[in-house]
């Protein structure tokens, strides 16, 4: 199983949110691309980036910021405001090397089918981020009232090979993933599914390899000094 460390921007600071809350939003490193080479120090080959200020109104504010990032050496994954072929030209020529698609596919599947034509499934993927079993937009703001496996087997249907499934109650609360869901997520798709939201602990992570996951997110839990990170990519196993 992968592990992704999170670096989460805003105003070009790496801030978290509590259950995707932009009033809840605080700083929690001072320098993203150190904080993105204590990732490559614990052996972590990819780093998923999200850009906050893109999510929530569409416009990237923090590129700069990204593209020194990509420099250190990690396989990132970038998601928040990419909603054109444009703006995912823009992001891999800063470096990325997978963008995610969240609001957009929603929108716009067929912009996902153009993207997994020109980049291919490996480069592209989708976010589903859900709240009670429902698909939310616009930076987790807006609930199209879509069910996430619909979604999920939509995408599925239209190539999509990579589904990183947000859990928006328990994103930022260290309570544990929502593993039943993402049960059911892995028997409505063949997918590969990267779980973000709630790692607590090494444990966590023990249980979504065990449930063969591809890949999980580590976010507070890294901030708050409750994972070591280096210890839980060897348990990983990383690939």
């Amino acid at each position: 199983m992968i592990l992704f460390p999170a670096i989460d921007l805003k105003d070009g600071k790496v801030v978290r949110l509590y259950k995707g809350d932009f009033s809840t939003v605080h700083q929690v490193a001072e320098d993203p691309v150190e904080t993105a080479r204590q990732f490559q120090a614990a052996g972590c080959t990819y780093l998923h980036m999200v850009d906050l200020d893109g999510a929530r109104d569409g416009q990237r504010k923090n590129s700069e910021i990204v593209q020194a990032v990509c420099r250190v050496g990690l396989k990132v994954e970038l998601g928040g405001g990419i909603r054109t072929l444009e703006d995912a030209r823009a992001v891999f020529d800063l470096g990325v090397y997978r963008c995610v698609i969240g609001s957009a596919a929603v929108s716009d599947p067929a912009l996902v089918a153009r993207l997994l034509e020109q980049w291919g499934p490996e480069r592209v993927a989708v976010g589903i981020d859900a709240r009670d079993g429902l698909v939310c937009t616009a930076g987790w703001e807006k609930n199209s009232g879509i069910d996430a496996l619909d979604f999920a087997r939509q995408m599925e249907k239209l190539g999509v090979r990579h589904l990183i499934f947000t859990d928006i109650d328990t994103d930022g609360t260290l309570s544990g993933p929502a593993f039943s869901r993402l049960e059911q997520l892995q028997g409505a798709v063949g997918c590969h599914i990267t779980a973000s939201g709630g790692v607590s602990c090494r444990e966590d992570l023990r249980q979504l390899k065990e449930m063969g996951l591809y890949g999980a997110i580590v976010g507070k839990a890294w901030y708050a000094g409750s994972i070591d990170l280096k210890l839980a990519v060897e348990e990983a196993g990383e690939g």
